[in-house]
């Protein structure tokens, strides 16, 4: 297995993070192939507990490559101060581990308050943002409003882009959303404070990869969020705005040419979602807070409680499907022992009619769960490392699912550390 991504099923919070920092043991580089800050990768291992944000989750291997590919929505902010927190921890970071894409396109502070003022203007229609300047971000990447990495380079070709960018993006801020508008002085000390400290990591990874490759190198590709929040695939328009699929790895990590050998979709054992957006699943009440404490649901960016429901198959079906996924890692299975019954999302009824097919976003406002019970383990289970020793009610659960969702479960996680895993 040369090439591997690993990616979100549903909604994101899976925990990719956890399985990204468990796989890497088997690769030589891993790479962070699109989105931003705006969500969170929760890891635990020898170090301490960690909540990424930019920084690809294979950081803490020894030996490993680490990089951010050109897909990735750049904060120089956020990941110098996540650096900081990671490196105070004992975690080595060098231009040797950490690589940034000299094609990764910089999120400006004025992303960040675009987002904000959007969202105030949205009102009881907003999207859910985590304001971290994910869409307007995205929205100037695409009309070529935005700085690369690699600019940083050349000073003197940066002031002027500079400029012009600034009285562009002014017209925005002052005259449609009354805001205050940037100025120079503000953009310089925000490049002296933050940009300039990242710029020994800049570099031109595509050469780095296409190196790696030839030699022979195991690239694991990670993903952000799920391929319920795919830009193309996913809630629209409760999404996020790059493409969360395991197909555009290649394409936002800089290795275009790559050819992904597997896939590993991580699917939690019940379902959950932070932000706004059709839930077609959704537990409420007693019930509800209840598996929130069991599992520690709550963003780990935004500390904001997560909405929870059992798993939704229907949802996760698509996602398998979208995904292209080889295997599944399905987490949190310890997180249900203490139900007697375990809900599951089984089907949709979408205008009185039953279905397994996901519907169109437009009609996940009219969808209703129908949901099933299977019988719980009642037992802890955070200790298990073998699937024999499993009690067969968790066993059935999982081999059910496995069938419903058409992919094999090839790891089972019943913990959040490095080890709290059994490999089937």
């Amino acid at each position: 297995m040369q090439n591997c991504a690993i990616v979100g099923i549903n909604w994101g919070d899976e925990g990719k993070g956890r399985m990204v920092d468990l796989l890497t043991q088997d690769f030589d580089v891993v790479v962070r192939y699109q989105g931003g800050g705006n969500a969170g990768h929760t890891v635990i291992n020898s170090y301490g507990k960690f909540a990424l944000h930019l920084l690809p989750s294979g950081i803490f291997r020894p030996g490993v490559v680490n990089i951010l590919g050109n897909g990735v929505a750049l904060d120089p902010e956020n990941l110098w101060k996540e650096m900081e927190e990671v490196a105070a921890k004992g975690v080595p970071l060098t231009p040797e581990n950490l690589k940034i894409s000299d094609r990764a396109s910089l999120l400006m502070p004025w992303h960040r308050a675009l987002d904000g003022l959007e969202e105030a203007r949205l009102k009881d229609k907003k999207f859910g943002s985590t304001k971290q300047g994910i869409a307007p971000f995205y929205s100037d990447k695409y009309q070529k409003k935005t700085v690369l990495a690699g600019e940083l380079l050349y000073p003197e070709h940066l002031k002027e882009h500079l400029k012009d960018l600034l009285e562009w993006k002014n017209l925005t801020l002052a005259g449609v959303y009354g805001a205050e508008k940037v100025t120079m002085a503000e953009l310089e000390a925000w490049l002296d404070t933050y940009c300039e400290k990242i710029k020994p990591y800049i570099c031109d990874t595509g050469a780095f990869l296409r190196n790696a490759q030839a030699e022979g190198k195991k690239i694991l590709f990670e993903a952000q969020l799920g391929a319920l929040r795919d830009l193309d695939y996913g809630i629209h328009p409760y999404t996020t705005s790059s493409n969360a699929i395991a197909a555009y790895a290649p394409v936002g990590s800089g290795l275009p040419s790559a050819r992904l050998d597997a896939v590993v979709g991580v699917v939690k054992a019940y379902s959950t979602c932070v932000g706004e957006g059709p839930f077609t699943c959704e537990m409420f009440g007693p019930e509800a807070e209840q598996l929130r404490e069991a599992g520690g649901e709550y963003g780990a960016k935004t500390g904001r409680p997560r909405r929870v429901g059992p798993i939704d198959l229907v949802a996760t079906r698509y996602g398998v499907q979208v995904q292209g996924t080889t295997n599944i890692a399905l987490t949190k299975l310890d997180v249900l022992s203490y139900l007697d019954e375990i809900p599951v999302c089984a089907h949709y009824l979408v205008h009185g009619k039953q279905t397994d097919e996901f519907p169109f976003p437009a009609l996940l406002a009219e969808a209703k769960p129908v949901v099933e019970y299977h019988k719980g383990w009642k037992q802890d289970i955070s200790g298990v490392r073998r699937w024999e020793d499993l009690p067969q009610e968790a066993r059935d659960y999982v081999e059910y699912v496995e069938a419903q969702i058409g992919c094999h479960i090839g790891y089972v996680s019943v913990g959040p550390e490095r080890d709290s895993i059994i490999i089937r």
